[in-house]
């Protein structure tokens, strides 16, 4: 089993900036692939970026320039440094984390970032 928990949520105004972080235990030794997702209201979560274990990433278009994506093996975290915010960005935050070896997808609980003035 692996248990995230994610902080670092708020609401910030056009233009600021957040950092999510995401803490991993349990059998976080397993893991390889792990990432953040986002879900807005009426809408299907969506994919905002990944990491590998090696430091490989990947990105929504929608973020790409503005969102950093970021990984401390040693202490099982992952951190989203989020630029340039814009409204549309406003949504739960869901970390997510992927075994190597079951291939088994754990979630966070989410937590909620709101972008307005």
């Amino acid at each position: 089993q692996v248990q995230l928990v994610e902080s670092g949520g708020g609401l910030v105004q056009p233009g600021g900036s957040l950092r999510l972080s995401c803490a991993a235990s349990g059998s976080a030794f397993r893991i390889n692939v792990m990432g953040w997702y986002r879900q807005a209201p009426g809408t299907q979560r969506e994919l905002v970026a990944t990491i590998t274990s090696g430091g490989s990433t990947n990105y929504a278009d929608s973020v790409k320039g503005r969102f950093t994506i970021s990984r401390e093996n040693a202490k099982n975290t992952v951190y989203l440094q989020m630029n340039s915010l814009k409204p549309e960005d406003t949504a739960v935050y869901y970390c997510n984390a992927q075994r190597s070896d079951t291939l088994a997808n754990y979630w966070g609980q989410g937590t909620q970032v709101t972008v307005s003035s």
